[in-house]
């Protein structure tokens, strides 16, 4: 059964920093699709981020690009995304995710149905 465990979030200042992490086992295929999702009060889940462990170029929603960094760590099975110049909109919840090949691999949207698991989230909290 795979388990993803997200940890990292917090409240900060428009401005600030912050580095999300998501702890991921039971696995069985090394080669995966990972990706962070967030939802905003009242908002649908959006895609954020996105990479494939087997290699190839991450995705990143515009409006976060530039700003933030998604990363993996095949050692312990861990993903980050580092989050730089927050802004009070990028305050929700975020969540982790993984999964097969998506067709995000392939210029798409990044969209909830390309994943599988999913972890319990970890609230972002951003003030003026």
């Amino acid at each position: 059964q795979v388990q993803l465990v997200e940890s990292g979030g917090g409240s900060v200042q428009a401005g600030g920093s912050l580095r999300l992490s998501c702890a991921g086992s039971g696995y069985t295929h090394s080669r995966k699709s990972m990706g962070w999702f967030r939802q905003a009060p009242g908002k649908g889940r959006e895609g954020v981020a996105a990479l494939y462990t087997g290699g190839g170029t991450a995705y990143y929603a515009d409006s976060v690009k530039g700003r933030f960094t998604i990363s993996h760590d095949n050692s312990n099975n861990t993903m980050y995304l580092q989050m730089n110049s927050l802004k009070p909109e990028d305050t929700a919840m975020y969540y982790c995710a993984a999964g097969g090949p998506g067709r995000w691999m392939y210029g798409d949207s990044l969209t909830r149905a390309d994943f599988n698991y999913w972890g319990q989230g970890t609230q972002v909290t951003v003030s003026s």
